[in-house]
């Protein structure tokens, strides 16, 4: 049974703005995976993508079953919880694993090491803290 017909004019552009809004955000995350080179290029937008793309078609999704059901319903806030705390923390285990990776092995053009924190030694994997002042 499809209830398109029951909700009314506002809510139907709101609800189709959002979800289209949502779509063309998680879209451009997917073309920017696809454009950059590296990486470390690509690791951000479809974080970025997913996550803002992912809310505005929660939003939307929330506002149509609110305004059917005459009520706020709220179900979709787990999703949104859920997708909003995983993303991020993906993208930073990702990034943190492959600079480990990259930096143990030698390989050029890895973003450097900020000053203060652990530095590895590539030859036997060792860590030490630097001590740089400014």
């Amino acid at each position: 049974m499809i209830q398109a017909p029951d909700l009314p004019l506002w809510a139907a552009i709101l609800v189709g703005l959002l979800v289209l809004a949502g779509a063309a955000f998680t879209l451009i995350g997917a073309i920017g995976l696809v454009r950059f080179k590296t990486f470390y290029e690509r690791v951000h937008p479809p974080t970025i993508g997913t996550t803002l793309g992912t809310m505005l078609i929660i939003l939307g999704s929330v506002i149509c079953y609110s305004v059917l059901q005459s009520r706020l319903l709220l179900h979709e806030v787990l999703i949104a919880l859920f997708v909003t705390l995983t993303t991020p923390v993906s993208l930073m285990l990702l990034a943190r694993a492959a600079i480990y990776r990259d930096r143990t092995m030698g390989v050029e053009g890895v973003p450097p090491a900020e000053r203060g924190r652990v530095k590895l030694d590539a030859t036997d994997g060792s860590e030490s803290r630097t001590s740089e002042s400014a």
